[in-house]
């Protein structure tokens, strides 16, 4: 009999074989919804898989806190951080690493920047952009990556002009977002390192120059917001400030452009869905829920028990890790009807791959709009679509979804 704490949940390798890691928590929710996972190389955790025991983690904010492991490192990793930083285990200290009360003090900073009432305000420029890209996908002859010449494109652009990064480094801030998320992937990290320290520092560098001219010449931009904020009275920390950035360059567009080209190729598996959505544009809301269902960009994030507690039968001793394995979630068949099917009509749709309560994503709004703007101008020029070559998947554990798209199309 399997030990099914030993099944590959956890390895990056893992989420670039999707049918096999689905498989391993589907056996998981079965017969070990709440499962003591020992992995090779990394610190043991629990492995929660069901969508109740999620959103019962979820919760509890006091009694499962964020720090100090937000998310499943190798320990040498682990190790080579608590050196680099003399004892930190931070080395990026974001809204998603903290707890109350720094978690609300840090987030009504942007929080009303990414509000339905302000992102609507945004909704003829994002219009105006999915056009842009899409006829950038017209112009490529028929033929394309569509992760890489238009998922990747279109959130990167509508966030850094939330942001107030300029055009021009657009490129740069793609590739380090990928050697960020991507970093053990051999064909995206810039060394086998899960976390590389210059990755780190070139977005620090670059976002302390945007600091140091935010203060001087303000904008009507989030930069301008983190780089002139209070806490306590006191001026944003440095290291605070940074990392409010990256979480916003990187999170901010990577987990929707994944959400995005993860819809394409779902709809081009399922041209019954696909016929369907062409037919009724009216059901974008809820094909985008689902496309979101299905890809779940963030795959998990750890919390760390504050006390004993009892999770489904099994005890969780105080300083124990949970991980919250969201894909799993957003596929339990206690709580979606066929969660193996992709459905564009799913109602309701309770995904949780936004997470859920306090740390609820940000930019979740932002994110529904930009694919709903994106697949309104796609599908109504598409005639024609199909696989062009076998799609490929970022091996990452924490943030992942397609590396490669390669489609053939006709359109009007």
């Amino acid at each position: 009999m399997t030990n099914l704490g030993t099944l590959d949940i956890t390895t990056p390798q893992a989420f670039a074989d999707p049918a096999t890691l689905l498989s391993n928590y589907k056996r998981l929710r079965a017969e070990a919804p709440v499962c003591f996972m020992e992995p090779a190389g990394y610190r043991p955790y629990w492995a929660v898989t069901k969508h109740a025991d999620i959103m019962e983690v979820e919760k509890q904010n006091d009694r499962f806190i964020n720090d100090p492991r937000l998310t499943v490192m190798p320990i040498e990793t682990e190790q080579m951080i608590l050196e680099m930083t003399g004892g930190n285990n931070h080395i990026i200290r974001s809204l998603v690493d903290m707890d109350n009360p720094d978690h609300h003090k840090y987030r009504i900073l942007t929080q009303a920047w990414f509000m339905p009432g302000n992102v609507k305000k945004r909704a003829e420029a994002i219009d105006g952009l999915a056009k842009h890209f899409i006829d950038r996908m017209a112009d490529l002859g028929g033929e394309c990556d569509f992760m890489q010449d238009v998922a990747a494109w279109f959130p990167l652009r509508v966030v850094m002009q939330i942001l107030g990064v300029p055009e021009e480094d657009e490129p740069m801030m793609l590739k380090l977002t990928q050697e960020l998320f991507g970093g053990e992937d051999p064909e995206l990290g810039r060394s086998e390192s899960t976390i590389d320290a210059n990755v780190i520092m070139d977005f620090y560098n670059y976002f302390a120059a945007i600091t140091a001219d935010r203060r001087a010449n303000p904008k009507d931009d989030v930069a301008t917001v983190i780089a002139n904020a209070e806490i306590d009275g006191q001026p944003i920390p440095d290291l605070e400030a940074m990392s409010y950035y990256v979480i916003v360059a990187t999170a901010g567009h990577d987990t929707t452009s994944s959400s995005t080209a993860g819809g394409l190729l779902a709809l081009i598996e399922n041209p019954d869905q696909m016929a369907k959505l062409k037919a009724d544009m009216d059901l974008l809301p809820s094909a985008v829920d689902e496309m979101i269902r299905w890809v779940t960009p963030v795959k998990h994030f750890c919390r760390t028990a504050t006390e004993d507690y009892e999770l489904r039968g099994q005890s969780i001793k105080k300083d124990d890790t949970l991980v919250m394995c969201y894909w799993s979630g957003n596929r339990d068949e206690d709580v979606f009807d066929a969660p193996d099917r992709f459905d564009v009509t799913r109602s309701p749709n309770p995904q949780i791959a936004f997470g859920h309560g306090a740390h609820k994503c940000l930019g979740m709004h932002l994110a529904r709009m930009e694919m709903a703007a994106l697949y309104r101008e796609l599908l109504s020029r598409l005639d024609h679509v199909e696989l062009a070559g076998e799609p490929t998947y970022v091996a990452a554990n924490f943030v992942s979804g397609l590396k490669s798209l390669p489609i053939r199309y006709t359109m009007k």
